[in-house]
């Protein structure tokens, strides 16, 4: 069973968890009964006597059943395929030419049949359009939906982004129930939300629970990309954390709130064992509804950047700097040309609020600043020397940029008698690449002495890496004289490298 799980602690489990606090009431035997003055003092729950012969019967505002009626059926199975082997990446970044000497492994490939992996996600749009978490369905060989009314369909990959672990599916369907955006900034803690998703395959789950805290960061994400091999951190975590029971098979499932409205994505638990332990965690609908939008507007998501490395204080950072004030967040370094050096920010300020939101916390302000994109425009009030200052900071991207970036359409190029064509977002999450250009028509070419099979995904020529298939015919048309050597992967999974001359 290929379910992931991530890990806080000992065990942080690929979905969320929590239990249900229930507080206790005085029922009055008569109405008119004199009250006493601690009974004045502790005013108790009055039921009618309807009330008390329902069997729904539950102080206004408790009861769960609306919220579970709207959201159950826009909640659906997500079943994955994956073909599990030795290993996924080069276990170093080894010369291709002393790795034909030395092996290091390049090639290997040891298929252990499928394996199957599940989790939840939540249909947003009527014609089939499906929110889950990104480590659902990451590398998978096939993606299934199954609806809570059985129906199953086979899903496609329309975008996915490892920093807010968020996925956008399709299905070919129309007319489906949606669950629709809440307001998680609206959400208080201690107010009652209900988990709904497929944990341990236990289909159309509902579960509740409270929030127990907001902006929490557990450092999850940027350990799992770490693990991966992936350089840097542009992680964002804010997450909701409730008490409502989650358990793997939860995660990309609905956080709603009693009006059924989806403030939230279950993303993780924290566990020491893998299941529940009392604590999940949820991305939140803010930052959920803008990773969709920039996925089906531009085909990727759009990230701006303050331009500035920040600092939480606490008593001994404040002791050790001088500062008069526990809130807000530190400035330790502005970064150069970035908005926030334009905006005349500075190393030892102290960011307190951004479009009116109090910041006192680094995950709150990367949550407020991963609502926009470059180009857009924040308020930042900030402490400087103790006085109260604001500044209009323009977002940029992270190349200091304001521009907006639109995944292009790759399109095949035909170079020396071969065809090369775009990959295509499922094959390119099933193999871990971020591009490629798949080769064809090997045998009529001047390709067909190297070795390479027609199907082969070009990822790398030399030093420089293929995205696209305009790539390979960038980087070989004014190759003269040497050898080059073209790196790769098959579809089915097996990695290679070939070494081309040409005269």
């Amino acid at each position: 069973m290929k379910t992931k799980q991530f890990i806080v602690g000992l065990t942080l489990s690929a979905l969320l968890g929590g239990g249900v606090a229930v507080g206790s009431y005085k029922l009055l035997e008569n109405d008119n009964q004199e009250t006493t003055k601690q009974e004045e003092q502790y005013p108790t729950v009055r039921y009618t006597s309807d009330m008390r012969s329902s069997t729904n019967a539950v102080p206004e505002g408790l009861n769960f059943v609306k919220a579970a009626q709207t959201s159950t059926p826009a909640v659906v199975h997500v079943m994955t395929e994956y073909s599990v082997r030795s290993s996924d990446q080069y276990s170093s970044p080894m010369d291709p030419f002393l790795r034909e000497f030395f092996g290091d492994g390049f090639g290997e490939r040891v298929p252990r049949g499928p394996q199957m992996g599940s989790g939840s996600g939540v249909i947003i749009a009527s014609n089939g359009y499906i929110v889950t978490n990104n480590h659902v369905i990451d590398r998978a060989d096939k993606i299934e939906v199954v609806l809570d009314d059985k129906r199953k369909f086979e899903a496609t990959l329309v975008g996915k982004d490892p920093n807010t672990d968020l996925a956008l599916l399709k299905i070919n369907a129309d007319k489906l129930p949606v669950i629709r955006y809440g307001n998680s900034d609206e959400l208080q803690v201690g107010e009652w939300v209900l988990a709904v998703g497929n944990p341990m395959n236990l289909t159309s789950t509902v579960t509740a629970g409270i929030v127990s805290a907001k902006g929490r960061n557990i450092n999850i994400l940027s350990a799992s990309q770490r693990s991966n091999g992936q350089v840097g951190d542009m992680t964002i975590e804010s997450f909701i954390q409730t008490d409502a029971a989650v358990n793997p098979g939860n995660s990309g499932g609905a956080l709603v709130n009693l009006n059924g409205d989806l403030v939230g994505i279950n993303t993780a638990i924290a566990s020491q064992t893998g299941s529940f332990a009392g604590y999940s965690f949820a991305v939140p609908s803010a930052i959920v509804s803008k990773v969709v939008d920039d996925l089906l507007k531009y085909g990727e998501v759009q990230r701006a950047l303050l331009g500035a490395n920040i600092q939480e204080i606490d008593a001994a950072f404040a002791k050790e700097k001088g500062l008069k004030t526990l809130n807000g967040v530190y400035i330790a370094r502005v970064t150069e040309n970035s908005g926030a050096q334009e905006a005349g920010l500075r190393e030892g300020d102290i960011i307190t609020s951004i479009n009116g939101v109090a910041i006192n916390k680094s995950s709150q302000l990367l949550e407020q600043i991963a609502r926009y994109r470059p180009g857009d425009k924040v308020k930042v009030e900030y402490l400087r020397d103790g006085k109260d200052k604001s500044a209009n900071v323009t977002l940029k991207n992270l190349n200091s940029s304001t521009e907006i970036t639109k995944r292009a359409v790759a399109k095949a190029v035909a170079f020396d008698g071969a065809t090369f064509e775009p990959v295509s977002k499922q094959e390119m999450n099933k193999l871990g690449i971020d591009g490629g250009a798949k080769i064809t028509g090997v045998r009529n070419s001047k390709f067909r002495d190297t070795g390479i099979k027609d199907g082969f995904i070009i990822t790398r020529i030399d030093k420089f890496p293929v995205n696209d298939p305009s790539d390979v015919q960038k980087h070989l048309k004014d190759f003269e004289g040497g050898v080059v050597y073209i790196e790769g992967v098959y579809p089915d999974g097996l990695k290679a490298y070939y070494p081309i001359g040409k005269s």
